[in-house]
């Protein structure tokens, strides 16, 4: 895991990147600034227990190309998942929390994501283990309202004005965060190479 100084807001942003795009760093710049934080960890996954692998590009290769478009020192890229032998959100996220008792951590995902959130395994346990920021991303916008997350943990939702107290607040709590948003996505990506 990338260093932290005790007290630091991190937020985490896990996925493929397979491969990694000018969408993802706008979601990071975004989380960067709205929630004020520290550093942002740029988590590669080994691989989605929810999609196919088939067409996964090597870890080695999408952590360099990460690196190559993460340009913001804050931002660190990182695939310690897999020297935890972990493939599922919520047990990488209790293994974070267990080595960082003094961090303040939020945990950073796109919009388009929170449609199947909820077939996550532990998804409740997740949204209970750190607070949540979901950036907006083309064709989602309204995900958010009509998400299994959003209306099982509406009682949880943070004004998106107050998105930068977000990593102070206790589990679970979430924020919507509204903004520029690329459309850009792997999948396209993958499909015209």
């Amino acid at each position: 895991m990338p260093h932290v100084e005790s007290g630091m807001t991190v937020g985490l942003f896990g996925g493929s990147f397979n491969p990694p795009h000018e969408g993802h760093v706008l979601v990071a710049d975004i989380a960067l600034r709205r929630l004020g934080l520290d550093q942002l960890w740029w988590m590669v996954t080994p691989g989605n227990p929810l999609k196919s692998r088939n067409h996964l590009a090597p870890l080695a290769e999408r952590i360099a190309l990460s690196e190559a478009i993460a340009d913001d020192p804050r931002i660190k890229v990182t695939a310690f998942e897999q020297s935890l032998g972990q493939s599922y959100t919520a047990r990488t996220l209790e293994k974070i929390r267990e080595r960082n008792r003094d961090i303040r951590f939020v945990w950073i995902m796109g919009a388009d994501n929170l449609r199947n959130f909820h077939h996550w395994q532990d998804w409740q346990k997740i949204a209970c283990t750190f607070p949540i920021a979901v950036i907006d991303r083309p064709g989602a916008t309204l995900s958010y309202l009509s998400s299994k997350m959003a209306k099982t943990f509406d009682y949880a939702r943070v004004d998106e004005d107050r998105a930068a107290a977000l990593a102070f607040r206790k589990a679970p709590a979430w924020t919507f965060i509204h903004g520029p948003r690329s459309p850009l996505s792997s999948t396209a990506l993958r499909a015209k190479s």
